[in-house]
């Protein structure tokens, strides 16, 4: 059994840049890809909600559902063909929170806010991410694979308009 060298927080950094970076450019297949077989994105409705399963949610995808996501929004005849969605995100406060010494895995937290632009509207979400994150094959951008992406918004108990786009 191997013990894995606690990552540094440039790498973490750099790899939750890049995560947003595909966000903010719309490359979603790219930021599939970025998760595990079994990852999932989950943004809670209730702070401290506990789990994604026994109550509802604002998003929790599979990566079933993102491919579907993916495929409605690439659709020629889809809605969201009528107008561009632009996001900015503003990432801070990065830390790693739980490293697995045996298996490299990790828990990693980050402060948030994501200007969203669509239908000549503007829209901004805050709050905090929560990633787990396994150990990928490589060394660079593909050392990690996200295995849950959770993200709590300061408002996540407030009512919300359509979000067109993964915050």
């Amino acid at each position: 059994m191997s013990n894995f060298q606690r990552p540094g927080l440039k790498k973490i950094e750099t790899f939750l840049y890049h995560e947003t970076g595909l966000l903010d450019r719309m490359q979603l297949r790219q930021w599939i890809d970025l998760f595990t077989d079994s990852g999932d994105y989950w943004m809670p409705v209730k702070p401290d909600q506990e789990d994604p399963i026994n109550h509802i949610s604002i998003f929790y995808d599979d990566r079933d559902l993102m491919e579907i996501r993916l495929r409605h929004f690439n659709n020629p005849r889809s809605h969201s063909k009528d107008f561009d969605i632009r996001s900015s995100h503003v990432l801070g406060n990065i830390q790693i929170v739980d490293f697995n010494e045996r298996n490299g895995d990790c828990s990693v937290s980050c402060n948030f806010q994501c200007i969203m632009y669509y239908r000549e509207k503007q829209d901004i979400f805050a709050g905090t991410c929560l990633y787990s994150l396994v150990r990928g094959e490589g060394q660079g951008m593909d050392a990690y694979k996200i295995q849950r992406k959770r993200v709590d918004l300061i408002n996540c108990d407030a009512p919300h308009g359509s979000i067109q786009s993964y915050v």
